[in-house]
């Protein structure tokens, strides 16, 4: 068993009923999300843990194999003529023990959500659609569906139903909005409920709006 990932917590109330699992995007750390949970606004009452793993340090080869926190390797800026493979699922075995010490912790796998942006939407994805146990969503922002070709094979019914928020900027110069609206389909070819959000003129980040949608489906999602 590897290492369990660092990881920043921050719970918003005592005894926390709910986990959110956020993961960060390249060159980032866990702290790059960390300051949205007030921008979020969300009810008192709802007792959230917010886990914002580290990814591990590796070179980068499409950063001139510089090291940085990375969830797996770049190789071209198109993302997907030339995946990581073992990369991808190495880091899925992480955010997958990070699930199960939830699980030890008194959070079932239901009252979890996956959340992660550029990188961490793909391990999102990557996790959350191949997992044995119901998650309660999947927040995928500004990211894409890695290893679309394999999907179709490698996913579990557990998630079949699972609600999925994608959000994406117009402007994005890094994931091509077009490379997620491709990921988009695949998942509604499959089956998957897929909650579409764009935002005019926003690049690679996030906005007002986009929390504020964020913010209704946690509360969509966690309050059933």
């Amino acid at each position: 068993m590897t290492p369990l990932l660092e990881c920043i917590e921050i719970e918003t109330a005592p005894s926390p009923e709910f986990s959110v699992i956020w993961l960060h995007g390249l060159g980032a750390d866990g702290n790059d999300f960390a300051p949205v949970i007030p921008e979020l606004h969300l009810p008192k009452h709802l007792a959230i843990r917010f886990i914002f793993p580290h990814a591990p340090v590796q070179p980068v080869t499409i950063n001139g194999g510089m090291s940085m926190r990375s969830w797996y390797d770049i190789y071209t800026s198109d993302l997907v003529r030339h995946e990581d493979e073992g990369g991808l699922r190495a880091s899925q075995s992480s955010i997958q023990e990070l699930i199960a010490r939830e699980n030890a912790r008194d959070i079932p796998t239901e009252r979890i959500v996956l959340a992660g942006f550029s990188q961490g939407c793909a391990m999102t994805l990557q996790t959350g659609l191949r997992l044995e146990e119901s998650l309660a969503g999947l927040i995928c922002l500004s990211g894409y569906l890695p290893l679309i070709d394999k999907i179709d094979k490698e996913r579990h019914k557990a998630n079949q139903d699972t609600p999925i928020f994608m959000g994406h900027g117009t402007q994005d110069p890094v994931v091509l909005i077009d490379r997620a609206l491709q990921s988009r389909q695949r998942l509604q070819d499959l089956g998957y409920h897929v909650e579409w959000h764009s935002y005019p003129m926003m690049p690679h980040s996030v906005c007002a709006e986009e929390l504020a949608d964020i913010s209704n489906f946690l509360q969509r999602v966690l309050v059933k």
